[in-house]
């Protein structure tokens, strides 16, 4: 009987420690801790692993090409002929007055006259508005031009490219005219006119002959007065 005490003593302290545990479940100090909440993913990287970034560039764009057509454009164009002593050939073959309907007879040699202050060094053909202009022998279109002083001009190479032609003054090309074509001899290349700084009232043909250098430069060359090759001179 004496162990009774002791199971007694077991029993309620048993009870005890099941009261206590109640409570504090009851009081939720005893349930399971939640899961913690995952930390939230960080929207960028870190400083290192960050890639260098810089602002876009202002857009610039590229310059326009220059605009191809019939002629080019040029305030200050060079000048067709450099100021050397004239010669007078020599050509191999015979050429034809470069205006419809105008005689060897009507041509003025004015070639040494003075124009603005410089050597006319060219010859100047008069004829009405818009009589058609033509090759004055066969060869090559090298370059159509828009000058100041010529106006609507057309430089053309002799078969040997030896020689250079220079029509100015045009009223208008003729159409289809292009660098490059080969123009036969009598061929109309434009219209007589008064572009460039021709007299308004005065329209004609401003026609010059130059020999070219070894460099071939279209608008540079060694002056030839056109006139004795124009007026039936035997060709020297």
């Amino acid at each position: 009987m004496r162990h009774r005490p002791i199971a007694v003593f077991f029993a309620g302290f048993a009870c005890g420690l099941l009261f206590l545990a109640g409570l504090l479940f009851w009081s939720g100090k005893l349930r399971s801790p939640a899961a913690a909440p995952p930390p939230q993913l960080q929207s960028q990287l870190p400083a290192a692993a960050q890639p260098e970034t810089s602002p876009a560039p202002a857009f610039q764009p590229l310059p326009e090409p220059p605009q191809l057509g019939e002629a080019s454009r040029s305030a200050n164009p060079p000048s067709p002929i450099t100021a050397t002593p004239p010669e007078t050939g020599p050509l191999d073959h015979k050429l034809i007055v470069p205006v419809q309907g105008v005689q060897p007879r009507d041509l003025r040699d004015d070639f040494n006259e003075t124009r603005g202050g410089h050597a006319h060094e060219a010859l100047d053909i008069m004829a009405p508005r818009g009589t058609p202009v033509l090759a004055a022998d066969e060869g090559n279109v090298v370059k159509l031009f828009l000058s100041k002083a010529g106006g609507l001009t057309v430089y053309q190479y002799d078969d040997s490219r030896t020689y250079c032609y220079y029509y100015a003054h045009l009223e208008r090309y003729a159409p289809g005219l292009k660098e490059g074509m080969l123009l036969r001899k009598g061929e109309i290349l434009g219209f007589v006119g008064t572009s460039g700084d021709a007299p308004p009232n005065s329209p004609h043909l401003h026609f010059a002959i130059f020999k070219l250098g070894p460099e071939r430069n279209w608008w540079q060359g060694t002056p030839i007065d056109p006139y004795p090759l124009l007026a039936g001179s035997p060709t020297i």
